[in-house]
């Protein structure tokens, strides 16, 4: 695409930092919008922001999504050509917790930001959505097709239901929606509250390791750069509201709205025991294993059909888990001074 002024929210966040990187290499203009709130050590979101602050293109603007106005001054004074919405209350454990905080981000933040879309029209509008809202589902690989109604967390039914909200409002005000679900993302800069994190932390400290449902769990695991390579390539693919009603076949474009959804995943389910493996030889060091039943609002395994996401772009992540760790590990290495 051309020189193009894009809104990244949650910026400062994990995937919105290497999103706004390519972007802001790419020669684009970014306006990076993060609450750097507490949910994790707000010292990692500043470390994030401070590379992204060097470049002239870039500009930071601190505050919350669900922030009444907020982003209708922000669409009103940039006239963005995209919008890549990622900021979010994550984490399924938490959402039990404290459910209030996924009320306010994702469904308050997800109004406020269609509002201001609906005002002030960008070309695209990208919300990240999550392999958690295929929920129950045991067929795999997930297919975006898939009926997708039984959510198993709270954070996952926010997330589902913001896909519903934003489908609305493609529907009502014409406007182009492309939503992702997300599977496992992992890479350098990961959020500290993630299975990478934690395990490489304590397998470097010689403490054990958390290991849910026995070791009996498989995931999609993600790299980060290539996720976000994904979304970039996506910005470009708007969708277009079927003049017929007819949708291709495999594509998941409503019939009545200018909006799909595309899975962003490796296309590989990995047995979490093999991911556990790949850090410990990336470290050098073994496990010591602590093995728990399965935690509430969590499910067994997830997979990504991506065959809608190269049909719209060409690409399909590759990153094998055994390369994604190895850097990780050194990131983490570097960071944390270990």
């Amino acid at each position: 695409m051309s020189v193009q002024t894009v809104l990244v929210t949650g910026a400062a966040g994990f995937i919105g930092f290497h999103l706004s990187q390519l972007l802001l290499a790419e020669g684009h203009r970014v306006v990076g919008l993060d609450s750097h709130n507490n949910y994790y050590d707000p010292a990692l979101k500043s470390a994030r922001e401070a590379q992204l602050i060097a470049h002239d293109n870039y500009t930071a603007v601190k505050g919350r999504v669900e922030e009444p106005g907020l982003l209708m001054g922000l669409f009103a004074d940039h006239h963005f050509d995209a919008v890549v919405h990622l900021a979010a209350q994550a984490g399924v454990r938490y959402s039990i917790e404290n459910p209030r905080a996924y009320t306010e981000a994702n469904l308050l933040g997800t109004f406020e930001l269609l509002e201001a879309a609906r005002a002030h029209p960008p070309k695209h509008l990208l919300l990240a959505s999550t392999s958690s809202a295929y929920g129950a589902n045991t067929k795999m690989p997930y297919r975006e097709t898939d009926q997708a109604d039984h959510q198993m967390s709270y954070y996952a039914a926010t997330k589902k239901a913001s896909e519903s909200m934003a489908h609305s409002y493609a529907h009502l005000y014409d406007l182009p929606v492309t939503m992702f679900r997300f599977f496992t993302v992992y890479g350098p800069w990961g959020r500290p509250d993630m299975a990478p994190y934690l395990f490489t932390s304590a397998i470097l400290a010689g403490k054990p390791i958390k290991v849910f449902n026995h070791g009996e769990m498989r995931r999609d695991f993600t790299f980060v750069t290539d996720l976000v390579r994904g979304i970039r390539l996506l910005i470009d693919a708007v969708p277009m509201r079927s003049a017929d009603g007819i949708v291709p076949e495999g594509d998941s474009l409503s019939p009545v709205a200018p909006w799909r959804v595309v899975n962003v995943g490796n296309g590989d389910s990995v047995p979490l025991m093999d991911f556990i493996s790949a850090i410990e030889r990336a470290s050098n060091h073994k496990a010591q294993k602590q093995m728990l039943p399965m935690q509430p609002g969590d499910v067994p395994a997830t997979w990504a059909d991506n065959s809608l996401l190269k049909s719209l772009t060409g690409y399909a992540p590759q990153t094998s888990v055994a390369d994604g760790i190895t850097q990780y590990v050194d990131w983490h290495r570097m960071y944390y001074g270990v």
